[in-house]
């Protein structure tokens, strides 16, 4: 598939998430497992990009002391995960999983690995940060570099007191190499994680790596550059009015829409300051939760998955 091709941001369709173990052999009745009947609407109320700057963060934090959202995940080589690290330890129930990051994609504003350069060179472009671009990381990187730097960012997020509850991948990056995905799957088995991975956004694994047996289907959603701002809420709303039966994740990237902001994302419109605020007043707004209400919506977290696959 050409890279050019792949729809990273229409996310008006449904992405179709799976997670794996090959030692567990009951996830086609997930719903049961968790408590459930096996037609309710369950949800993952997720944001993504936590340590990504302070307003990031306050937003996050918020969202989470109220409820808004029940799940999250941080960005371990981001500047302002050390703030992400210091709430856990206050709140040790969260679920938080691990952003596994490889692009440094913000226009002024960077940051590298984990890792020391010289040991993942392949990683880092000339000015000592990790790349912009995917297609970047894609055409440069070796997979013992991306196996080093994963496993890294794990080992790091333990050392500063983080408990993860899974894994996934900024900007899809470990989805779009079968050796990357490989190593994503392996990496998350050897620490005993749950890991999601993007089966719409890879189908030459299909041929290329033969899929692992008993996968869970999550069907995932996020708002994307089409919609526009003035319809954020409806959009919203109509995901709930119309989510299907299993295990869903909407994922929101939260942020407060203020200087910090604005400067990290250059006034960019995708995933911008905006965008951001935007995410954090329909996920706070109370006619988020009565959709929710209205709709039955069981809410679950992954952390509730974790001790289903790695009790």
């Amino acid at each position: 598939m050409n890279l050019n091709d792949i729809p990273i941001y229409d996310n008006r369709l449904i992405y179709d998430f799976i997670f794996s173990n090959n030692d567990v052999n009951q996830f086609n009745n997930l719903s049961e497992l968790l408590g459930y009947k096996k037609n309710d609407k369950l949800l993952i109320i997720h944001a993504d990009d936590l340590g990504l700057s302070n307003s990031v963060n306050q937003a996050s934090f918020e969202a989470l002391n109220k409820n808004y959202i029940n799940s999250a995940s941080v960005m371990i080589p981001a500047p302002n995960t050390n703030e992400v690290a210091d709430y856990f330890k206050e709140n040790p129930d969260t679920d938080l999983g691990l952003h596994l990051t490889f692009t440094s994609e913000w226009k002024n504003y960077k940051w590298h690995g984990i890792s020391q350069n010289d040991s993942i060179s392949s990683l880092i472009n000339g000015k000592g940060n990790f790349y912009e671009k995917k297609k970047e990381v894609i055409k440069n990187s070796n997979p013992q570099d991306i196996r080093k730097e994963l496993q890294a960012q794990i080992d790091y997020a333990i050392s500063i007191g983080i408990k993860p509850t899974h894994l996934d991948s900024h900007e899809g990056v470990l989805f779009f190499s079968p050796e990357f995905f490989k190593i994503y799957l392996d990496i998350s088995k050897k620490n005993r994680l749950p890991v999601f991975v993007p089966k719409l956004l890879a189908p030459h694994f299909n041929n290329d790596f033969p899929q692992p047996k008993n996968l869970v289907v999550v069907k995932m959603y996020m708002a994307d550059k089409n919609i526009s701002f003035d319809n954020w809420p409806e959009y919203y709303e109509s995901l709930i009015n119309n989510l299907e039966p299993g295990l869903n994740e909407m994922i929101f990237h939260l942020g407060l829409d203020n200087n910090e902001m604005k400067k990290i994302t250059s006034n960019r419109v995708a995933f911008g300051s905006k965008w951001r605020n935007l995410d954090y007043n329909v996920v706070s707004s109370p006619e988020f939760k009565a959709s929710l209400i209205k709709n039955d919506i069981k809410l679950v977290t992954w952390r509730e998955i974790k001790e289903i696959l790695y009790p």
